[in-house]
């Protein structure tokens, strides 16, 4: 007995070393397989970010090529400018909107799309459209329409609601509205899409099993579908928050790189481009600002996450 039971341990050990040895080379292989990543990674990625943080303690000159040291002196500045706090004001509103507005109205399309009405093929591409155009062009088609004297103001005329023409990309009151509307307008059809693809994944004997319990239509859809979408509402979320504060492109093609008309239209990330690359030459103080953008998308995504059940997709 003590000769099997001696047999059976030296048997266990040689596997285990067997296993081990295995193990260790599979390792080995899947590092070999990650190294090109991970050298693209640390080089425009990890080396950037260290940049970013060196160049946010110096004053540069980027004619002269002089890399001044002055500490905390950008990050004391950020507190007490008054643009910064204007592009950063906007920014937020500009997400408070956009965010739950396209979320909500994603998730209400996506539910009637994938209901038994007709057409609803029809309906799908046409809601996807959008997405397959450039934001530069949207931004120009939107800048058309809202025009003075574009369709917009003609069908306000028209129906007696205004006298005049409202001139929305000269007022400070309508300009940023504009382009949330533009927005809200050319992401939805996205978050649609993939509210829609979860949504045939959805056992139809949910539903059925809540019809036999009198539930009607819209108790349906609350206690149905919005948990079931919990984990695409997370991701939705998260990517709309991480969009909308990078928000560049359409303030700088609307207001022609100014930000106007005064500052409405001026975000975080529009204020980064000019300080860095316009006339005022603060190379370091626009990295200062890339660093505080980055660290409150991380923050507000933490918490909508966080809010959203800590659920995540894979």
């Amino acid at each position: 007995m003590v000769f099997v039971w001696r047999g059976i341990m030296e048997n266990v050990k040689k596997n285990k070393r067997q296993y081990s040895g295995f193990e260790k080379k599979e390792h080995q292989q899947g590092y070999l397989f990650l190294t090109p990543a991970i050298i693209i990674l640390t080089i425009f990625i990890g080396l950037s970010v260290f940049y970013v943080v060196y160049l946010s303690f110096h004053k540069v000159n980027l004619f002269t090529k002089e890399y001044t040291f002055v500490g905390l002196q950008n990050y004391k500045r950020v507190l007490t400018d008054h643009i910064a706090r204007i592009g950063l004001m906007n920014t937020l509103k500009f997400s408070l909107v956009v965010v739950p507005v396209q979320t909500v109205l994603a998730l209400i399309i996506s539910s009637v799309l994938n209901s038994n009405i007709k057409g609803k093929y029809f309906f799908r591409t046409v809601y996807f459209l959008p997405t397959l155009t450039s934001s530069s062009a949207l931004t120009l088609i939107f800048m058309f329409m809202f025009n003075v004297s574009g369709p917009i103001n003609k069908l306000l005329i028209d129906a007696n609601l205004v006298s005049r023409g409202i001139n929305f990309l000269q007022e400070p009151e309508f300009a940023l509205k504009v382009i949330m509307m533009m927005n809200i307008w050319s992401t939805i059809p996205m978050y649609t899409t993939m509210y829609l693809a979860s949504l045939q994944d959805l056992p139809a004997s949910m539903y059925e099993a809540a019809e036999i319990d009198g539930a009607g239509s819209l108790k349906k859809f609350w206690y149905i579908t919005i948990p079931y979408l919990k984990p695409i509402t997370t991701y939705v979320l998260l990517t709309s928050v991480i969009g909308t504060l990078q928000m560049f492109d359409q303030a700088y093609i609307f207001s022609n790189g100014s930000g106007g008309p005064e500052n409405s239209t001026l975000t975080v990330s529009l204020m980064i481009y000019r300080y860095a690359f316009g006339t005022q030459n603060a190379m370091g103080y626009a990295a200062t600002l890339a660093i505080i953008l980055a660290a409150i998308i991380m923050l507000i995504s933490r918490l909508a996450e966080k809010a959203n059940g800590e659920e995540r997709v894979y």
